[in-house]
């Protein structure tokens, strides 16, 4: 599948306040050492700036204090100019600033949110944009989860994880159709990330069908992993 075009950052003066502010306020907070300890929890994927999350959270809300509430193009200029930066706590506070404000965004969002998941991916900002920014995108519009047939897909394991977990908060409402045919259709894939989410989504759907679970599982332990399978029953 060709990759898409990155969306174009959105003009936004609320976006010019917020990132001035950001990296005045997050630098002036790191802690050097501590830093290097989150680089390496982390694998390396990012260089951190050292805020720890309750500190970061409370510096964000200064940040925040006396704006407005976003349109969906400040959204998406804050986003994408968070990502842009290197240190993850940047990219933290996009998805924070995300989570909180995704019912003011369309269908039309979606590339955006793609652009994200795809970017200095990994399961610590992948996994809320599925499940929190994703996961409404779809809720709100159910057009969308063709896009989401096409992301389960994808080569890049990021973007179908993101399709195998933007589920994750639907309980009743869960397409369990389409949560089944998705585990199955990637149950053979080698990544530990993939097979972690197939088990992850199941569990998850448990909470809310545990004997359709359990039935799923029983009919098809064949093909999927052991690590999906005993993801899927921890807690049943």
């Amino acid at each position: 599948m060709t990759p898409a075009a990155a969306p174009a950052v959105p003009e936004s003066a609320l976006a010019d306040t917020l990132l001035a502010r950001l990296t005045e306020v997050y630098p002036a907070a790191g802690d050097p050492f501590r830093a290097q300890e989150m680089i390496a929890y982390m694998k390396g994927v990012a260089p951190f700036l050292g805020l720890r999350t309750p500190e970061r959270r409370a510096l964000s809300r200064t940040v925040l204090a006396g704006t407005p509430a976003p349109a969906e193009a400040d959204c998406a200029a804050v986003a994408l100019r968070c990502f842009a930066l290197p240190e993850r706590e940047y990219h933290y506070f996009a998805v924070d600033y995300l989570r909180r404000h995704a019912k003011r965004c369309s269908s039309a969002f979606l590339p955006v949110a793609r652009t994200l998941v795809t970017t200095v991916s990994w399961w610590d900002t992948v996994d809320h944009l599925a499940a929190h920014v994703v996961g409404p995108l779809v809720a709100a519009d159910p057009a969308l989860a063709a896009r989401m047939d096409e992301w389960i897909a994808d080569e890049d394991l990021w973007v179908a994880r993101t399709a195998l977990l933007h589920q994750l908060r639907f309980k009743e409402a869960t397409d369990t159709e389409r949560l089944f045919s998705y585990c199955l259709l990637r149950s053979g894939h080698p990544d530990f990330f993939i097979r972690k989410a197939i088990g992850w989504s199941l569990r998850e759907y448990a909470k809310t069908d545990p004997a359709e679970v359990r039935a799923f599982v029983a009919r098809h332990a064949s093909r999927l992993s052991p690590l999906s399978v005993r993801e899927a029953l921890k807690n049943l």
